[in-house]
């Protein structure tokens, strides 16, 4: 009986052991660039429905233009302080869950009044500061606050820390000369921002809040002394944990092919890249490194030619990669959210053609392979 018993417990152990290391399933969904949800609300929203989307990623500005507290407020963890203008994020919390969209929000930004004047791609002098934005974001989108007008505001669960910190459209500097030698200070900057976001919304203590840091670009130089330093993924990775990131609950990244020849299958030329082709490179060093945390690729896609005729793939191969991905994301136990960048594509040449429909509103055949694949998941 004995035996029985310590047989019966080291199988329960096991079966508890794996049902903490499978993923709860795959929530799939938009990234998207504020000239959509911002400018042409009228036509995103209902795309997003007819999308059959789950969650809609969205850069929730702390301080720049577009930012929530271009002054001091006077208690930073109140979200109902004057200095807040959560307006524009309002009406896009509450635009998605008229449409069944739960919204992802990534915390990015500092204002001009935290990090000495300078841009909002410069870390916050002090990290109580994010901190306690990160706390009244968090209350404010519990799911549970009641606006001055009466309007409970829905919930969001997902939050992430900064966006792309590994370049410099995400963090500046990226590497600095210290005691003769270079450090990637962008992670060093970058652990601060990671506990700080964290700390807010875990210190809400409201359950099933989920924060996940890095946001990590794919490719990075490691070239401190180039025209734009930039710092590979992996690399990032290590630094970030070597300044202390720490308490996050997923680990977010781009996984963006670096040429149109790269299916989801194609591992990158080169050892510094992180795509879909080997996400099992990160993987394993974020094991390595922290044990294992689900992994969210909350920003992909694939551009189309036309219009792109040197980035672009056919629209036919967009949709055939786009089902490839999500197939290959359901297989793996460690992908627990994949976002598709964008819905619709910008408007100017230069900017960004992964679109599921053309700028003036056509669908593209990876419309109909996202909507299929959406009703799937």
């Amino acid at each position: 009986m004995k035996l029985a018993a310590a047989l019966a417990l080291v199988v329960l152990a096991g079966a508890c052991a794996a049902a903490a290391h499978a993923a709860p399933g795959l929530r799939l969904g938009i990234a998207d660039s504020g000239s959509a949800y911002f400018e042409a609300p009228d036509a995103f929203y209902p795309d997003l429905g007819e999308l059959h989307a789950q969650l809609l990623r969205v850069q929730l500005h702390w301080g720049g233009v577009l930012g929530i507290a271009e002054g001091r407020p006077w208690d930073a963890a109140d979200p109902a302080d004057p200095a807040y203008d959560w307006a524009r994020y309002d009406a896009i919390v509450l635009a998605a869950a008229d449409q069944g969209v739960g919204i992802v929000f990534t915390i990015f930004g500092t204002p001009r009044w935290a990090n000495g004047g300078r841009l909002p791609t410069r870390a916050p002098l002090r990290a109580s500061d994010l901190e306690a934005f990160s706390f009244a974001a968090a209350q404010r989108y519990s799911g549970s606050y009641l606006r001055d007008d009466g309007v409970v505001l829905p919930r969001v669960r997902y939050w992430t820390a900064w966006n792309e910190p590994n370049l410099p459209i995400g963090l500046v500097p990226q590497w600095k000369r210290v005691g003769g030698h270079w450090v990637i200070q962008s992670a060093r900057d970058y652990a601060r921002i990671c506990n700080a976001i964290v700390d807010g919304v875990h210190g809400t203590l409201i359950a099933g809040e989920r924060v996940a840091c890095g946001d990590t670009g794919p490719r990075g130089n490691n070239a401190p002394t180039s025209s734009r330093p930039t710092t590979s993924p992996l690399a990032f990775l290590r630094a970030m944990r070597r300044a202390g990131a720490t308490g996050f609950d997923a680990y977010a990244h781009h996984p963006y092919p670096g040429s149109p020849s790269e299916t989801p299958t194609t591992p990158p030329p080169g050892s510094t890249a992180v795509t879909f082709g080997n996400l099992d490179v990160l993987t394993k060093e974020l094991t390595r490194l922290y044990g294992w945390k689900p992994l969210w690729l909350d920003e992909y896609g694939y551009q189309t030619n036309p219009p792109d005729h040197d980035l672009g793939v056919s629209p036919v191969k967009q949709a055939r990669y786009l089902t490839e991905s999500v197939d290959l994301a359901r297989e793996n136990p460690r992908v627990t959210m994949l976002l598709w960048f964008l819905v619709r594509d910008e408007d100017r040449l230069g900017g960004w053609q992964s679109g599921l429909e053309t700028w003036n509103g056509v669908h593209k055949p990876a419309f109909g392979a996202f909507e299929r694949a959406a009703e799937a998941v």
